[in-house]
């Protein structure tokens, strides 16, 4: 069986995060560090704190669908559960320092692309196992490596280094527990269990058009509400 090629990977996750940019309004500058608006920004604070909680429980079901199938694969995933229960909270800190409460936290719905992805998160790990979320997992901690010090800069910047102090801790947590390497030994040989090279390819060409999906909600219900409500008023 042939074994997942990192370095391909990583390739066209760049290449589908191109398209996105692309076609989502202002996706590109986010992500270079040449844009930021505080409400987009708050609101894209709120629904990673809500799709952690949600991540989190999709991760301890595919866990669950490892079972005792692969001791390894479990032992790992059981690691970066364990290092990322409770992550939330840091960026809760930053939520209370721009004013939102933990009961408008909790009361935020999530946006449709969110409920999509970790609906198919878990209806795939029914269907095929450990190996999607574990290849989500892989891309999210890409992506935070990439491009979250880029975009947490900017917001530091715009805002104040006093509204950033927990996405910041979260950020040097990853860092130093090497989280990208962590997920991709573990994607690695969820695939090679589960799955196939061709189908992880699959899997995340999805998760980065609904992450695509995300952000051009994130715009709209923000920038672009405001917008349209100053031209209708």
């Amino acid at each position: 069986m042939s074994k997942l090629d990192r370095a391909r990977l990583e390739a066209l996750a760049e290449e589908l995060l191109e398209k996105q940019f692309q076609r989502v309004p202002k996706l590109r500058e986010l992500h270079k560090g040449e844009w930021i608006d505080r409400d987009y920004y708050i609101r894209h604070i709120t629904e990673t704190v809500l799709r952690i909680r949600l991540n989190n429980e999709v991760d301890s079901y595919a866990l669950y669908k490892v079972g005792s199938q692969d001791d390894s694969l479990a032992a790992k995933l059981a690691k970066y559960l364990a290092e990322e229960f409770g992550h939330e909270n840091m960026f809760t800190r930053d939520l209370e320092k721009f004013g939102l409460t933990i009961e408008q936290l909790n009361a935020t719905p999530v946006f449709p692309s969110t409920a999509k992805l970790m609906g198919y998160l878990r209806l795939e790990a029914d269907r095929s196992g450990p190996a999607p979320t574990t290849i989500w997992d892989w891309f999210v901690e890409w992506y935070s490596d990439r491009y979250n010090p880029v975009i947490t800069e900017k917001a530091a910047t715009a805002f104040g280094k006093e509204y950033v102090h927990g996405t910041r801790a979260h950020i040097a947590f990853d860092e130093s527990h090497d989280h990208d390497e962590l997920m991709f030994r573990t994607v690695a040989r969820a695939v090679e269990k589960f799955s196939s090279p061709e189908q992880a390819e699959v899997y995340l060409t999805v998760f980065i058009d609904l992450i695509g999906d995300y952000f051009a909600e994130l715009y709209e219900s923000t920038v672009g509400a405001r917008e349209a409500a100053l031209v209708g008023s």
